[in-house]
């Protein structure tokens, strides 16, 4: 494992700028994790016995603005750091007690690493990294770290009841760790003990700010894995401090078009749903997820006929309650709350044509037509269907682009009506409108005609020629046009 070669050497010339100073200077915690996992750390964290105040004389633009020890270096010394957001450098510190389980009542600079990994959240976490140079390094493992990551275990450092106790928001990142570490090949779980332990504290999670539960949740759902997550906030008790509203799914029966096989009830579609769901943007999986919210309250009838008449807007209303609970932003809030009430939108060939996709395209915008077509594929997904995208929705695919992309318009012109009544001085009538055909149909032509003064030129010359010849000559041009590119559509949706 070349650990250095996939350091970048900003990094190193941090570490290095530190030590000249004769202070100890390690990468520590998650990057370390990642590094041995053969990820890509997003940050990149340096612990150090120096001071703040010592860091900064280092640094001397450096940002220092929490109680933690942590100056986060300025970007003037970050130079083109790939792949990285910042790096932070923490001085060694010890915690006292935490008797808010949020946040420690005291915080101690220590003076030896050992110290400082023994107050760490998981041993995944609590390693660290000594370089002598660009090629020599050793890898600091004081509580068998290694062996937790070759196992694919989340496990906390130490006693779990007080590392709970100390910050109960560890509980939510002990599953988070899990839904983002997970993949094809590594199935990481919570370490047995570390799990009881979680189980026997969750009331803990009472005391966390609705803002942090809100941030770890996000994480969760954003990871390659999140229905996983789910299934682990569920398992553990957490989603009751997060979204309780989803207990009431989990006994909620489907109807005929959910009603076979594993997704039978509410919770499972929906656990379904956001494991198939195509899209990484936040707003759309929550939708995926909260898409079908509603179901409980609107259920009538039982079995394969039940019916879930205006779920969609009941939903609606109860993820707008869940989202502004957890805090979230009024922007990922309301765009989540139009992708729920809208995810029920017609799309059978016989029943929308371009009036119908207008209409749709009204209600959400074009720019959220995509997401909503992700809403839906992962609800279908979701159901159980074997085919995510089929010809029903590739030529309601096509429709959009059909309608959103009017290939030939009158509107694209840079000169208009009011503009040929100024420049011709004539009254308006259907010589205005022949004109403009023209025009357009000579712009189809040659797009470099579309400018005011040559449209302005050409109308001219125009308005004293045979104008009927003319507009029937424009009218076939457009009509020309239309079919070509209607064409190339059809061929991109691979519709008929």
């Amino acid at each position: 494992m070349t650990i250095s070669k996939k350091i970048p050497q900003t990094v190193l010339t941090v570490l290095e700028n530190i030590k000249k100073k004769d202070f100890e200077a390690f990468i520590v915690g998650g990057c370390v994790r990642d590094l041995i996992l053969e990820r890509i750390p997003n940050d990149w964290d340096v612990t150090t016995n120096a001071t703040p105040e010592e860091i900064l004389k280092i640094f001397p633009d450096g940002k220092y603005e929490n109680r933690f020890g942590t100056v986060i270096v300025p970007e003037k010394y970050l130079g083109a750091l790939e792949s990285t957001n910042n790096i932070e450098i923490t001085t060694y510190r010890i915690e006292s007690t935490y008797s808010d389980n949020r946040r420690p009542d005291e915080i101690k600079f220590a003076k030896t690493l050992e110290e400082d990994l023994k107050r760490r959240d998981f041993t995944v976490n609590a390693m660290a990294i000594d370089f002598t140079d660009e090629k020599n390094y050793r890898i600091i493992d004081l509580f068998d770290e290694q062996t937790d990551l070759k196992n694919h275990l989340i496990k906390t450092v130490n006693d779990a009841n007080e590392r709970f106790n100390e910050d109960a928001l560890r509980i939510i990142r002990a599953i988070r760790f899990v839904a983002q570490l997970t993949s094809p090949s590594q199935e990481w779980k919570i370490e047995e003990k570390t799990l009881e332990a979680i189980k026997k504290n969750i009331d803990l999670l009472k005391h966390i700010s609705q803002e942090r539960l809100r941030d770890e949740f996000s994480k969760i759902i954003l990871s390659d894995n999140p229905a996983l997550g789910v299934e682990l906030l569920i398992e553990t008790g957490a989603m009751q401090y997060i979204i309780p509203e989803i207990y009431q799914t989990i006994e909620v029966t489907q109807n005929r078009h959910h009603y076979h096989g594993p997704y039978n009830t509410v919770y499972k579609h929906l656990l379904a749903s956001l494991k198939n769901c195509p899209s990484k943007k936040l707003e759309v999986r929550l939708a995926t997820f909260l898409h079908d919210i509603g179901k409980p309250e609107s259920k009538r009838g039982q079995g394969e006929f039940s019916t879930f008449y205006s779920h969609e807007y009941i939903g609606a209303k109860k993820a707008h309650k869940i989202l502004s609970r957890l805090k979230f932003p009024k922007k990922v809030i309301d765009k989540t709350i139009l992708l729920i009430k809208n995810h029920m939108f017609y799309y059978n060939v016989d029943e929308v044509g371009e009036k119908g996709v207008r209409r749709v395209i009204q209600k959400v915008g074009l720019e959220n037509i995509n997401d909503l077509i992700d809403v839906r594929i992962g609800d279908r997904l979701g159901s159980g269907t074997a085919k995510a995208v089929p010809y029903k929705l590739r030529h309601f695919k096509y429709i959009v682009e059909k309608v959103s992309t009017d290939a030939v318009s009158v509107g694209q012109l840079k000169i208009n009506g009011n503009d040929l009544i100024k420049i011709l001085k004539i009254k308006p009538g259907p010589k205005i409108g022949a004109i403009l055909d023209i025009l357009l149909a000579e712009v189809i032509e040659d797009s470099s005609l579309n400018n005011f003064d040559q449209l302005s030129q050409r109308a001219t010359e125009l308005d004293k020629e045979n104008l009927e010849d003319l507009r029937k000559l424009a009218k076939n041009k457009i009509k020309e046009k239309k079919e070509s590119d209607d064409k190339e559509i059809k061929n991109k949706y691979w519709v008929k």
